[in-house]
Parts: structure tokens; C-alpha cells; sequence
């Protein structure tokens, strides 16, 4: 057997470039590293052997280069990931929440985290965390509950069977989610005599499970028997590219379908059978959809809280459940009828059993009602003395925004704004982390969509709170030439949070910096300080300085940062749903006895 002579780390990385994706890409992009103690001797001599054919990017933080990798990772649909190495210690740390997200997510990306030393010597080691009572833990045992695969690499030889492991787990469609490979770094620099037929390039085909017959047969019975169905469509309709079939079925048997935030797009905003968001922050078309409905058909949705209003959404009483999912974990959620197979595989299936059946037409005019009230709340304001409200931020962009545009965001107040009121024209238009909903995600996001579909016209949508919680990357952007366009909307505070403390009865407090211990008001140049960074930054000061902003867009080479103050109180008033925040039993505050009651009462009515 022919073999060839590399230390640990240069065997991983070979093996890695040498994958590929069914389009004949390999499957990982690229590596972000911050170098650091525990990584850069042999995992950076490793990548520099590969630099000319095997990119390697340099981020700011180990958190925020993780989130541009999985943003990759979602806007390609799960078909190609990145890898992502740190120091030990703090650096490993840094990606905990990183790998969180992308465990919720269900997204592909490999965290190569540096370790201690395997051999011990010279323990305890800059870094190193030391347990009285376990000397095998290290930090990176953190990762252990928010990896879909963990494995510490202790010995070389251990890598023939950790990475196809971690690749298998990475493009499984059931499984698929962080995976951690813990490096030891005095392992990392240890020669080996590989096997070279080792690192002959290799294909990862994502598999599409077919259903059970029984399954299938039993779902076909309950949409017959069904009289006013709807289909609630999530992420696993994009991952799967199930966007053509979604529509084919709904079409064929006139069932309306309503979308999830990780769904949304999955239809065209105007198709006659998309009713609109669902949920917390639903449409109330599509929400009065779900009230009435005897059968809630899921497509490759987790049945989130915001999606299902805390289970209190779907309050029909003969109300029947099945859901389509690739995962059974997610199938069999809340006693729903699995059917468990691939999304679009399970579509065309259910399309053939059920032949010439026809369900009866939903309601009409439950969309056009919801654009009549919400229409409005989007247009440019009357007033050019007062603040302008999210919505007329979003209104803006929407106007300004065409095929190839892709609004993101991930937390605060946008996230359900743009649920309710971003009309996405395409599947792919519209790219919300909020399975996490992670603050900080935003800026690095948008740079990992551009990088993985730079022809798009990406438009990140930040609040002032996000933007301070994380924002480094936009100098890595600037240094790539990575072009994407960012409002933040300066709100002095986390608004969004503050609206929920005060609907659950509470005194604004800690959130609004007018309400927190401070002793001097804000005064941050977000536009000068994005401009420190690289990037190109105005500030406008009002819708119309918004519009006439985004008009340039195209003319910007690297992130390009428009600011814009806007009122922390306004809400879309319409559509929405409960949602299950508990209200405190006591408190000295008048009235929030009256609260605690509306509470108890509205959660009666949970499934």
C-alpha cells in the first residue's frame, strides 16, 4: 500500500480540500482561522501548503467568522460549508454560541478548535483549563452538547476515521449540523505515514429518504378526509429544493400555505396560495388559516414556539397533525403523524397517492385584507418632523430591492417586521437566522451570503443593539472588496425587547438606554465608526435620504452603511399571535395581578 509522509495537520487538510459536493465543488469552501497558541504551528503550516488552491480567510473574531460560515452554509442550501479553526482557550470559547446556532439551524459547519497537549508534558499549559477531578476535560468540551459530531484527535491515526465521520454527519439530511473536531496541538505537528488512496478526492451525495408506504398511505388518507387543510412550510422546503414541488402540490389540491420564518420564500409573496407568515409574528390571513384548519400539514418545520404561537394557534377541535420532516425526531413532534422522508421526495409522492382529489378552496380575500391594513404602515411618512418607524424603514428597502435582492437579519425588532411585511419575490430572497436568533449574526451573515452567491444584492438589516453586540467583520468585508449593503436602524437601545417588557406588564427598564443606569446619553456615530472600519457609511435623516441612499448601492465597492434613527415604540398592530412569556405571580407593581390573569387565561387555550 503506497502511502506518504504528513504530520496530523496537513493530513486533515488535504482530506478536506479533496472533498466534494455532486456539482463537482468542494464541499468546503474554505477555512477562517484566527490564528492562535494551539493551532497556528500546525494547522497554519498546514493551510499555508495550501494556500494557492485551498482558500484560508482571516476574521476579526472566532464567533462572528463562524457565523459568516454558517451563512454560507444556509444560503447554499446545505450543498457546501466552510471549516473554521481557533486557538485553544478563549478562541475555542468564542465559537460556542456559534455552534449553537448552527445546531439549531441544522446547519453543516466544521469547527477545528485547537486543544491541550494529548502527551501532558507540559501541563497545565497557557489556557488550559484544569478539573481537579477529570484531567481528560479540556474547554472544548463545551462543544460536546451544541455538536451533531464531536471527537478529540489524540492521535493521527485517528483521523482516517474521524473525518469521514464528520463529513458523513455534515451532509446527512437528518443529521446535519456542527461538527467539532477537537485538535490536540501536539498532535497536530506528529508525521504519519498515510495511506494515499486517503486523499483521493471523494463525492458526498446528499441522500433523499424515501417514506415508509405505511406512513405514506395513512398522511394520503388524512388529507382526504381533510376539509380545510393548510400547509405550513419551513426550512426543510429551501434544504430540500422543494420550492417547484411545495407549489406544484399546493396547486393541485388547493391548499393554502402559510410560512415560518425559516420558510419564508418558499413561495412567492404573491402566489394566490400563500397566505402569509404564521405565527407570533404571522399575517392574520395566514393565521386565521391555521385557526380554522382540521389538518396542519408541516413541510421540514421544527414547530418552533413563534411558529405554532406557544401551541396555541391551531385551536380547531378536530385538528390533526402531520409532519413531513427528514429528521423523525422533528416528524414525531407533538403527537403528529410522521411522515419521515425528504421533503420534495414526500410532496411528489402524496401528489401521485392522491391522485384527482381536490380540497375545498381556502377563504377568499383573507390576503387581500392583510395588505389593505398592513400596506400603509410601509409608506413614507406625512410627517417629516418625527421618527420614522420600522416599518417605513422596511418600506423603503422593499421599494428599493429587486429579483436578485436578499434581505437578511437575525434579531430584535426586524426579524418580525420583515416576517410580516417583505414581500420575496423568490426562494432565497429572504435569509432570517431565527432558529438562534442570535444578536451579532448580521453583519457576518451578510458577508457569508455574499460570498456565497456574489451575484445577489444582499441588504442586511441591523439595529443599533446588533450592531454594537458584533460588528468587526465589516472590516474583514472591507479588506476582501466583499460588497453587501447595511441599515441600521439607531433606535438608542434593544426596542424590541423593551416592547416585550412592557406587554408582560413590566416597567421599562435596562433595555432603552433613556432607562438604564447610565450617567450620560448615547452618542454614537454608528456612520463614522463603520467608516474607521473600512466600509462606506452615510447618515440619513429620513425615508427619502433612505431611498436616495440605497440608489447608489451598486456604485459601492465593499459594505456600504446607511444609518437611520427610528422611533423604538411603533409595531405592525395586525396579525400576530400569543406567545408564552411568563408573567410573574407576584409582584408589587399595580396591576400586573391583572396581567399575571390574562396570562393563565391565554394559556388555556395551548394544544
Amino acid at each position: 500500500m503506497a502511502t506518504i509522509r504528513l504530520t496530523a495537520a496537513q493530513a486533515m487538510m488535504r482530506y478536506l480540500s479533496a472533498q466534494l459536493n455532486e456539482d463537482g465543488e468542494t464541499y468546503l469552501a474554505g477555512v477562517w482561522a484566527i490564528f492562535g497558541h494551539g493551532n497556528v504551528a500546525g494547522i497554519g503550516e498546514a493551510l499555508h501548503g495550501l494556500k494557492d488552491t485551498w482558500p484560508t480567510w482571516r476574521g476579526q473574531n472566532e464567533q462572528s467568522m463562524a457565523h459568516a460560515a454558517i451563512a454560507y452554509a444556509k444560503q447554499m442550501r446545505r450543498t457546501r460549508a466552510m471549516a473554521v479553526t481557533s486557538s485553544i482557550g478563549p478562541g475555542a470559547l468564542n465559537m460556542i454560541t456559534a455552534a449553537g446556532l448552527a445546531h439549531v439551524n441544522r446547519l453543516p459547519v466544521l469547527f477545528v478548535p485547537g486543544d491541550v497537549f494529548a502527551g501532558r508534558g507540559p501541563d497545565p499549559v497557557l489556557q488550559q483549563l484544569e478539573d481537579a477531578t477529570d484531567g481528560s476535560l479540556s474547554v472544548n468540551d463545551c462543544f460536546r452538547p451544541v455538536s451533531r459530531y464531536f471527537d478529540r484527535i489524540t492521535r493521527p491515526e485517528q483521523l482516517l476515521t474521524a473525518l469521514p465521520r464528520a463529513l458523513r454527519t455534515m451532509t446527512d439530511p437528518a443529521e446535519c449540523g456542527p461538527v467539532t473536531l477537537s485538535f490536540c496541538q501536539d498532535v497536530q505537528a506528529e508525521a504519519y505515514d498515510w495511506p494515499e488512496a486517503f486523499f483521493t478526492p471523494n463525492v458526498w451525495r446528499t441522500r433523499r429518504p424515501h417514506p415508509d408506504p405505511v406512513e405514506l398511505d395513512r398522511v394520503a388518507a388524512l388529507i382526504r378526509a381533510a376539509k380545510r387543510p393548510v400547509i405550513i412550510a419551513g426550512g426543510g422546503v429551501h434544504f430540500s429544493g422543494a420550492d417547484a414541488a411545495l407549489a406544484a402540490f399546493a396547486q393541485r389540491f388547493d391548499i393554502p400555505v402559510v410560512e415560518t420564518q425559516a420558510g419564508k420564500s418558499a413561495l412567492p409573496w404573491d402566489h394566490a396560495l400563500n397566505l402569509g407568515p404564521v405565527g407570533v409574528t404571522g399575517a392574520s390571513s395566514a393565521n386565521a388559516a391555521c385557526e380554522s384548519a382540521d389538518l396542519i400539514l408541516g413541510v421540514g418545520t421544527r414547530f418552533q414556539d413563534f411558529t405554532t404561537g406557544s401551541w396555541a394557534l391551531f385551536k380547531h377541535k378536530d385538528r390533526k397533525l402531520v409532519s413531513i420532516n427528514v429528521a423523525a425526531y422533528d416528524a414525531m413532534k407533538h403527537g403528529a403523524e410522521p411522515l419521515c422522508a425528504d421533503a420534495r421526495v414526500a410532496l411528489e409522492l402524496l401528489q401521485t397517492a392522491l391522485g384527482d382529489h381536490r380540497c375545498q378552496p381556502p377563504p377568499k380575500g383573507l390576503k387581500a385584507a392583510w395588505f389593505a391594513a398592513v400596506d400603509p404602515l410601509t409608506d413614507a411618512p406625512g410627517d417629516a418632523n418625527s421618527l420614522p418607524t420600522d416599518q417605513q424603514v422596511i418600506g423603503a428597502v422593499q421599494r428599493a430591492s429587486h429579483m436578485e435582492t436578499v434581505v437578511m437579519c437575525a434579531a430584535g425588532t426586524m426579524p418580525g417586521e420583515l416576517h410580516k411585511l417583505w414581500k420575496a419575490p423568490r426562494a432565497g430572497a429572504y435569509h432570517m437566522e431565527y432558529g438562534f436568533s442570535c444578536m451579532g449574526y448580521e453583519i457576518a451573515g451578510a458577508m457569508g451570503i455574499k460570498m456565497a452567491q456574489p451575484g445577489r444584492d444582499v441588504i442586511c438589516m441591523v439595529g443599533d443593539g446588533s450592531y454594537m453586540m458584533m460588528n468587526s467583520e465589516m472590516a474583514t468585508a472591507a479588506m476582501m472588496g466583499i460588497s453587501f449593503a447595511v441599515v441600521i436602524t439607531d433606535n438608542r437601545g434593544y426596542g424590541c425587547i423593551n416592547r416585550l417588557q412592557m406587554g408582560t406588564g413590566g416597567a421599562e427598564f435596562n433595555n432603552l438606554y433613556a432607562h438604564a443606569n447610565i450617567e450620560t446619553q448615547p452618542r454614537i456615530d454608528f456612520a463614522a465608526h463603520a467608516n474607521a472600519m473600512g466600509a462606506t457609511a452615510v447618515k440619513v435623516t429620513s425615508i427619502a435620504g433612505l431611498e436616495a441612499a440605497l440608489a447608489k448601492r451598486d456604485a459601492v465597492k465593499g459594505p456600504y452603511v446607511i444609518v437611520i434613527d427610528t422611533d423604538p415604540y411603533p409595531s405592525t398592530p395586525h396579525g400576530g399571535n400569543w406567545w408564552d412569556v411568563a408573567v410573574p405571580e407576584i409582584s408589587p407593581r399595580p396591576g400586573m395581578a391583572e396581567v399575571r390573569a390574562q396570562y393563565e387565561t391565554q394559556r388555556k387555550d395551548q394544544a
